[in-house]
């Protein structure tokens, strides 16, 4: 009778890593150089670093930006840091997009129009006119309706730079310091800071846009060099200060909410690692949220509560030519280009579909 050999823990340990060798292939040699490796050493990375320039001034960053780059550093534990820069620290606002194709900043939070992104869609980045009533609206259009694909193919043909995520903002309104606008006569001469394509719609009644440095705009307000701002609602107006100089709103919205960008240099991109990507995409969701709740909380409130202005409406036959108008700039730049052309035809079976629907939709 043979006697049973008792093996110790290690000795075990040890001849189920011969066994498992052997029927792979490997020799003796290599058992015995792999029990004797010293265990490796992990060494810690330095983390990424990102520079990321938005759009917005300061005291409205705090709210379109700044929670969510904060989320991300936090839960990033120290892999990686993104710096948030505001609106021209950097370099100005009109040489974003330059700047984050060649590497001077690594991310960018815009809208395509504001920044001169260099696609045939970049008009619809920022207010276009009547695309959209309320915010869930450019959710929906991306998700349901094939902006995404859009969106993802004209910045696919531009070189080293990636479009993320487009989300909304506020509703577009006039405020002005001196004098109310009533009718579209009382538009005319009036010089106000505003984005692009707004801008481009409003100037056939008189309008003119002016650029200036956001940091700016408060200054050139009480000097009269501006007559007022189209470049936000009624939330923003508040928290930046402008309704503390203006003095007049119109209620009338060019367009229900602002569609906003996050994009990012595409070689800064791919060295993120897959989870620090996917933690970045869920900030910007998370952001996405916050200003849709924050925007639309605030613009009825202010609008019902708020006493630093005085609101005032078009007559209903006027507003009726503007809307009328609208359908005519649309086939303006419907005609522009083929990509042009599908986006607004998204926008037309969208608004047709949400006609049909009633309530609460329209």
């Amino acid at each position: 009778m043979t006697d049973k050999i008792i093996k110790s823990p290690s000795e075990k340990i040890l001849a189920s890593r011969r066994d498992f060798m052997k029927k792979a292939g490997l020799g003796g040699a290599a058992v015995a150089a792999g029990s004797l490796a010293a265990p490796a050493i992990v060494r810690a990375q330095a983390p990424i670093k990102w520079r990321l320039q938005t759009y917005s001034g300061a005291p409205l960053g705090a709210h379109v930006i700044k929670p969510q780059i904060d989320a991300f550093n936090a839960a990033a534990n120290g892999e990686m840091e993104i710096e948030l820069y505001y609106a021209d620290q950097l370099v100005p606002t009109s040489e974003l997009f330059r700047a984050m194709q060649n590497g001077t900043i690594d991310a960018v939070q815009s809208d395509d129009a504001t920044m001169a992104s260099p696609v045939d869609i970049s008009v619809f980045g920022g207010y276009f006119p009547f695309a959209t009533r309320y915010s869930l609206d450019v959710a929906s259009m991306f998700m349901y309706y094939g902006l995404d694909e859009i969106w993802k193919e004209a910045y696919g043909e531009v070189d080293n730079v990636t479009w993320l995520s487009t989300g909304a903002w506020d509703p577009l309104h006039i405020f002005t310091v001196n004098e109310p606008i009533k009718s579209l006569a009382d538009m005319r001469g009036k010089r106000v800071f505003g984005v692009p394509t707004a801008g481009r719609f409003l100037a056939r009644y008189g309008l003119i846009p002016v650029t200036v440095p956001w940091d700016d705009v408060e200054v050139a307000l009480q000097t009269g060099e501006l007559d007022g701002v189209a470049w936000c609602g009624f939330t923003e107006a508040y928290e930046v200060g402008w309704a503390d100089i203006c003095n007049y709103a119109l209620t009338n919205s060019i367009t229900g909410a602002w569609f906003g960008s996050y994009f990012a240099n595409t070689e800064s991109w791919n060295k993120v690692p897959p989870h620090l990507q996917q933690l970045y995409r869920s900030t910007i969701d998370q952001s996405h949220y916050y200003r849709n709740v924050w925007y639309w909380g605030g613009e009825a409130k202010l609008r019902v509560e708020g006493e630093k202005m005085e609101l005032t409406q078009l007559p209903a036959e006027e507003w009726a030519q503007v809307n009328s108008d609208a359908q005519g700039f649309w086939d303006e730049i419907a005609a522009s280009s083929d990509r042009a052309g599908r986006v607004v035809q998204i926008f037309k079976d969208y608004a047709a579909v949400q006609e049909k629907a009633g309530y609460p939709y329209r």
